[in-house]
C-alpha cells in the first residue's frame, strides 16, 4: 500500500513541480528522492506487514510478501534507470518533470496490478499503467516514428482494453454462483466450463497476452519499442512487461486455478509460438534496438512458463526473472543510448574504445542468453523447473531450451562485434560518458552476477 500511495502522490508532486523547477536537471533529483522514499517505505511494509496509513480497502487489494517483493524489485530497477539515464530523459523534450510524473503514475499502476484482488482493480491497474505509456511513447514530438508508435500503441491498447472489459463482463455474468468481481470467489469448478465463463476466460487471456506482448498479439511491440525514445523503451520492455506478467499470473492462479487443466494447453501453445516467433525474427534484425524488441518477445515466452505451471517454482522464478531481465536490459539500453549507431556494426571495436562498456555489455548479453553464473541462467532454470515440476507438457521444456540456444546466436553476434571486429565507420563516435555512469554500469553488472550465484538474495524475501 505504501508504494501505491507514494508513487501516486510523488507523481502529482512532479507534475505540479514542473511549473516551479528552474533548471532542467532538478526534476531528476526529485524523482530519485521520491523513488528512494518509496523503496524504504515498501521495504518497511515487507518487514512490518502493515502499511503506514490504514485504509479500509474492502479486500480489493491484497498485500503479501510475494507482491511486495516484486514491487521492491520494480522500484529498485526504476531507480537504476533514473541514475543511469536521467540525463537522457532530459534530452527527450522540454517537459522533463512531466515525463518523470508519468513514470511515477505507471509505477502506481504496476503496484495496483501486482496487488489487485478484484477484476475491477485489475482493470484500474492496467489502465493506470497503460495510459501514461501512450504519452511517453509519443513524447519525442519531432520524430515521426515516435508519433506513429504512440498512435499504434494507443489504438491497439484501447482495443485490448475493450476485450478485457468484455471478458470481465462474461465472467461476472456467467458465474454459476453469486456474481462477483473478487478473483478468489470466481467459481469455475473442475468440470466442463459453461460457455459464458469459457468465453470470458478466453477474452481475458487475449487481453493479458496483448499486454505482455506474447504471440500472436505481439505485432505492436517491435514498432512501438523502435519508435519510442530509447530511454522509455528500456522502461517499457522491463518494468511494464514485468507488471503485466504479475497481473497475469495472479489472475490465472486465483481466478482460474481450479480449471488449470482446461486452459493449460492453450497457454502451452501460446508459449511455444512466442518463443519461436520472438527468437527467429530477432535473428534477422540488424538494428540492436529492434533486435532487443523481438528478444523481449522471446523472453516473454520464457516468462509464460510461470503462467503455464503456476507452482512454487513458477512464483520464485517470475520474481527472479523480473530482476534478471530488468537489470540486464536496462543496462544494455543504457549503453545503447550513448551510441550514435544502433546497428550491430555500431558495436564494432567497442572493447578498444570503451572497455568498461564492452565488459558490462557482455555480462548483460550473457545473462539474457542464460549463461551460468548470471542472473538470467537462474531465472531460466527456475522457469524450466516449474514446467518440469508440473509434468504435463515436457515437450515444452525441450522446445524452450532449443529456443534459448537460438537466442545465443543473435546475442553472441553483438559480443563478436565488440571484441573481434574493427570499427571501420568514418564517423567519429563522441562518447558522453561520466565516471559515475561507468560506476553504475559496473554495479548493475555486479548485481547480475551476484543474483546468478546467490539467487536466495531475492527469493528469501518471499518468505518474510
Amino acid at each position: 500500500m505504501n508504494a501505491i500511495i507514494l508513487t501516486a502522490v510523488w507523481g502529482i508532486v512532479m507534475m505540479f513541480g514542473g511549473a516551479f523547477f528552474k533548471q532542467k536537471s532538478t526534476p531528476k533529483y526529485w524523482a530519485i528522492a521520491g523513488l528512494i522514499l518509496a523503496i524504504i517505505a515498501n521495504c518497511a511494509e515487507v518487514y512490518m506487514q502493515k502499511p503506514m496509513v490504514a485504509i479500509e480497502l474492502k479486500g480489493m487489494l491484497d498485500f503479501t510478501s510475494f507482491n511486495l517483493t516484486f514491487i521492491t524489485i520494480v522500484l529498485v530497477c526504476t531507480l537504476l534507470l533514473f541514475l543511469l539515464n536521467g540525463r537522457d530523459i532530459e534530452k527527450v523534450g522540454n517537459n522533463v518533470s512531466e515525463y518523470f510524473a508519468l513514470i511515477f503514475f505507471v509505477l502506481c499502476g504496476v503496484s495496483i496490478a501486482a496487488t489487485y484482488n478484484t477484476l475491477l482493480t485489475l482493470f484500474l491497474g492496467i489502465e493506470i499503467l497503460s495510459i501514461p505509456l501512450y504519452i511517453l511513447t509519443g513524447s519525442d514530438k519531432r520524430n515521426l516514428k515516435s508519433n506513429e508508435a504512440a498512435l499504434k500503441y494507443f489504438l491497439m491498447g484501447s482495443f485490448s482494453t475493450g476485450i478485457l472489459l468484455m471478458g470481465i463482463a462474461f465472467i461476472y455474468g456467467g458465474n454459476t454462483g453469486t456474481p462477483t468481481f473478487y478473483i478468489n470467489n470466481i467459481n469455475l469448478g473442475t468440470g466442463k466450463l459453461p460457455v459464458m465463463l469459457a468465453i470470458g476466460l478466453v477474452f481475458l487471456l487475449i487481453a493479458m497476452v496483448f499486454k505482455v506482448s506474447a504471440a500472436p498479439f505481439h505485432f505492436w511491440a517491435p514498432d512501438v519499442y523502435d519508435g519510442a525514445p530509447t530511454v522509455f523503451t528500456s522502461f517499457m520492455a522491463t518494468i511494464v512487461k514485468a507488471g503485466g506478467f504479475i497481473a497475469f499470473i495472479r489472475l490465472f492462479e486465483h481466478a482460474f486455478g481450479t480449471a488449470q487443466q482446461q486452459w493449460q494447453i492453450l497457454i502451452a501453445i501460446i508459449t511455444a509460438a512466442t518463443l519461436l516467433i520472438g527468437n527467429l525474427t530477432a535473428v534477422f534484425q540488424q538494428s540492436v534496438k529492434r533486435m532487443l524488441a523481438y528478444s523481449s518477445i522471446a523472453q516473454a515466452g520464457f516468462m509464460l512458463l510461470a503462467i503455464f505451471a503456476i507452482n512454487q517454482f513458477a512464483k520464485e522464478g517470475i520474481i527472479l526473472y523480473t530482476a534478471a531481465y530488468s537489470l540486464a536490459t536496462i543496462g544494455l539500453f543504457a549503453i545503447l543510448i550513448k551510441m550514435s549507431d544502433y546497428t550491430i556494426d555500431g558495436f564494432n571495436g567497442l572493447a578498444k574504445q570503451q572497455p568498461v562498456l564492452a565488459i558490462t555489455a557482455t555480462i548483460f548479453l550473457l545473462s539474457l542468453t542464460g549463461v551460468p553464473l548470471t542472473a538470467g541462467f537462474q531465472a531460466k532454470l527456475f522457469m524450466l523447473m516449474a514446467a518440469v515440476n508440473d509434468g504435463r507438457q515436457i515437450w515444452l521444456v525441450v522446445f524452450a531450451v532449443l529456443c534459448a540456444a537460438i537466442s545465443a546466436y543473435y546475442y553472441f553476434k553483438i559480443i563478436q562485434a565488440i571484441y573481434f571486429k574493427e570499427n571501420t565507420s568514418a564517423v567519429n563516435q563522441q562518447w558522453d560518458i561520466t565516471p559515475a555512469f561507468k560506476t553504475l554500469l559496473i554495479i548493475t553488472a555486479g548485481l547480475v552476477i551476484i543474483i546468478g550465484i546467490w539467487p536466495s538474495v531475492i527469493i528469501d524475501w518471499l518468505y518474510y
